[in-house]
């Protein structure tokens, strides 16, 4: 995996306009989804061609050109997008904190997103907001053990993902039935972490973060943001496969809100395209965060839902990409007209 060289697609369409541009050779497929790409910009180290045609990139990138436009694999994951409903329990989290810290509460939420179209649910028993201090592990999974066996005998259709950077919070919750690992770390925080998986058959989140959510702040310089988060998780997908996690079994994020600007989030945002290049399906998490504030004007955390379902909606032109939210119902509803419109 040699991500020295990127594609990055752009000029987009959909329906009619995608397929009649595909047949005459002048677009192709964008991660075997809806979206047609049209033209590429081709990234070696810091040198760009400026973005030309797809019917003229040189045979040399041909490779390249054909990795962005290939569905990922996820068979840990049922197929098409799927929205990821949030149960944290914890009583710091930046939007709903404490709400849910009860294990009954959690488990009352969860369900309850189960039924509104969370086909998975996802369980953080610590906080990553940026400055948040870290807990034990014993303390995080004596948080989210009941709440996670509990769900597990009540929606038993649900993929059950557990948010957490300890191997020892991992071992716990695939023994007591969850399906995915979801590490803000990318597996770089604990060393136990990557063995571990490798023997499990799970599923895996790897999200770009530097440093720690204590000193995430301190590290939001690219030199493009693009190029760097893109190459950076590469890294991580690579040491992924070769501690012995199959490429099937890996789901990238691109992090937004960790150790980035809101400047860098939204130029990330709008060039999420780029994330094809990794080979895996894309979960993208902007739910309520300080950059939808930012940018809406909108203080309060749990009045940026309509914000969260647009910005949301940038994964869907990635395929089978992950909607991870707060809110699911209002989620659910936006990705189903999305796709009514743009899947035609």
């Amino acid at each position: 995996m040699d991500f020295r060289r990127l594609v990055e697609p752009a000029g987009l369409l959909y329906g009619a306009a995608a397929r009649d541009m595909i047949a005459r050779g002048n677009a192709l497929p964008l991660a075997g989804g809806a979206a047609a790409f049209t033209c590429v910009d081709l990234i070696e180290d810091d040198t760009r061609s400026g973005f030309i045609p797809v019917a003229s990139v040189p045979a040399a990138w041909q490779a390249e050109l054909a990795g962005v436009t290939q569905k990922p694999v996820s068979g840990r994951l049922p197929d098409g997008p799927l929205v990821m409903g949030i149960v944290n329990l914890t009583p710091d989290s930046f939007s709903d904190g404490g709400q849910h810290l009860a294990p009954e509460k959690a488990v009352a939420a969860g369900l309850t997103m189960n039924q509104a179209g969370a086909r998975v649910l996802d369980l953080g028993g610590e906080s990553t907001r940026p400055g948040a201090a870290p807990v034990t592990p014993q303390q995080e999974w004596d948080r989210i053990g009941p709440a996670l066996a509990a769900l597990r005998a009540q929606a038993r259709t649900a993929v059950l993902s557990v948010d957490t950077r300890n191997s020892f919070v991992m071992a716990q919750a695939l023994a007591a039935g969850a399906d995915l690992i979801n590490d803000v770390s990318a597996l770089a925080h604990d060393p136990d972490a990557l063995p571990l998986l490798a023997e499990k058959t799970c599923g895996v989140v790897l999200m770009h973060m530097r440093g720690t959510p204590e000193t995430m702040s301190q590290h939001a310089v690219y030199q493009d943001v693009g190029y760097d988060v893109v190459r950076e998780l590469g890294k991580r997908v690579y040491a992924a496969v070769e501690g012995g996690i199959t490429l099937e079994r890996l789901v990238v994020d691109p992090g937004l809100g960790f150790a980035k600007t809101t400047e860098q989030n939204r130029t990330l945002l709008s060039r999420l395209p780029l994330l094809a290049n990794l080979g895996c399906r894309v979960l993208l998490g902007v739910s309520r965060k300080r950059m939808i504030g930012d940018l809406t004007g909108v203080k309060e955390p749990v009045r940026r839902d309509p914000a969260t379902y647009a910005a949301t909606l940038e994964a869907l032109a990635l395929g089978p990409s992950v909607l991870r939210v707060h809110d699911v119902e209002g989620m659910v509803q936006s990705a189903a007209l999305w796709r009514a419109v743009h899947e035609v």
